[in-house]
Formats: C-alpha cells, structure tokens, sequence
C-alpha cells in the first residue's frame, strides 16, 4: 500500500534575534527532529526516515519555509533510498521538496544522498521560492544504483525563482527508460555518482566567482543573478562528497572575504 506523507518546517527570527521553530510537524516517514545548530542564532532540523521510503506508488512532501531574518540548515541522519513498489503496477514514487525564503533569510538544504536502487522508479522535483534578499545553499547527490547494481529510473527536477523571476531551472533523467545517452561521454560517462552545489547569494551581484573547472570532471558555473552552480560526477559517493565539499568551502570563504 502507497504511502501519502507531507512533513512541515517553518523558521522566524524572534525578538531576540534568534531563529525558532514554530512549526515542525512530521508524517509518515518523514520524521523532523531539531538538532543542534552549527552557528549561535540559527536553527537546524534533521529528517529521519522513520521507514522505508520512498517506494513505488509513494507521494511525499517536504515544505521548508524560513521567514524574514530567518537562519535555518535542514539536513538529514542517512541516505535516501528509493526502491521498487511491493508489487506490480504501484508506478512511480513522487518526492517534492518546496523551498521558500523571505528577505534577509538564510536556508541551507542539505540533505544526505539519494540512492536510486534497481528496479525502482522515482521522480524527484525541488521548487525554492527566494526573496531579493535571501540566501539559499542548496546541495543534491545522487547515487545510481548499489554497489555492483544497475540503477533504477530517476528523474529529478530543479526549479529556483529569486524576486518570482526564474534563476535556475533544470531537469536530469537517468536509467531505464531515460533518453538515451544518460550514460555516454556526453553525461555521465560511466560515472555513477552525480551531484551539484547551489549558492544563492546576493553579494554575488558585485563579486561572484569566476566560472572555471574544478576538476575533470566538476565545473562552477555563473549564473544570470547572484548565483552560482557546481555539478559533479564521480565514480562513487565518497568522491562526490569530497568535492562538493571543498566548493563548498571554497564558497563560503568567498562570502565572507
């Protein structure tokens, strides 16, 4: 039986100047815990797969909303694992994820990698809805398949408007079923591991990185706003990781030099 499930996070900034968490509701396997936050005056919430999911058939739903001032990082305790349904038919599972941050808000999404297991089927879609003044970092990986498996089908879509104009919008679609060459030279080239870094910051409007490569096979890309992107491919997830992190890193001390 499919599975029906929207968890909700709203973060303000209080008369203090600190982030709070008026609103923190979980549902079915998508459970909200409030951890500890990296920096003074900022909030961090971890999703915890309270089951398996998502599977076949699935619908579920995160809505992450950080309002003006607001300083909020979600993030998750393990990896995603998308699987086949329990039974023909099902179709595929839906997972969206509906961003929002208003003036001088600060949101970080950076969840842990989604894993596309063989035979499932699961479509993905990210929508961010940013004030001018906002700030987002935004990361997603994905890993095609198991250790020594072919991957399952997954297409995943990146929409992000600034000021409710479109600053980003992109859609990649992997395994059976996908267009072909996924997997030829011109994509992923064997890779299995692939992932990007989103940083929308608006003093990137006088001093945004240089776009260049980061790697042989990992570029920054300028966007049309004060935004930059980088996308990976790997051979495998700990390779990911590493190098978004070290843009990651990168980036941030661009911010704040």
């Amino acid at each position: 039986m499919s599975v029906r499930a929207t968890a909700r996070i709203t973060a303000v900034r209080d008369s203090r100047g600190a982030t709070s968490l008026p609103v923190l509701e979980s549902e079915g396997p998508l459970a909200l815990r409030r951890t500890r936050a990296v920096s003074p005056g900022s909030a961090r919430v971890t999703v915890v797969g309270a089951m398996s999911a998502p599977l076949g058939g699935d619908r579920l739903a995160i809505e992450v909303r950080a309002d003006p001032g607001a300083r909020l990082a979600v993030d998750s305790a393990a990896a995603t694992l998308a699987l086949p349904g329990p039974g023909p038919g099902t179709g595929a599972a839906r997972y969206e994820v509906r961003l929002s941050a208003g003036e001088g808000a600060e949101l970080s999404w950076l969840p842990e990698q989604l894993i596309s297991a063989h035979g499932s089927e699961l479509i993905t879609r990210t929508t961010a809805e940013l004030a001018p003044t906002a700030r987002l970092v935004l990361r997603e990986e994905q890993i095609l398949g198991r250790h020594g498996e072919s991957p399952g089908t997954l297409l995943s879509r990146l929409t992000v408007r600034r000021a409710g104009r479109p600053l980003l919008d992109q859609q990649v679609a992997y395994g059976p079923g996908a267009p072909g060459g996924w997997n030829g030279p011109a994509v992923l080239g064997g890779h299995r591991a692939v992932g990007q870094l989103l940083v929308v910051e608006p003093s990137f409007d006088d001093r945004s990185p240089e776009g260049r490569l980061l790697g042989p096979t990992a570029v920054l890309t300028r966007l049309a706003g004060p935004a930059v992107l980088v996308t990976v491919v790997a051979a495998d997830a700990r390779e990911l990781r590493a190098v978004l992190d070290r843009a990651h890193d990168e980036l941030t001390a661009a911010v704040a030099g």
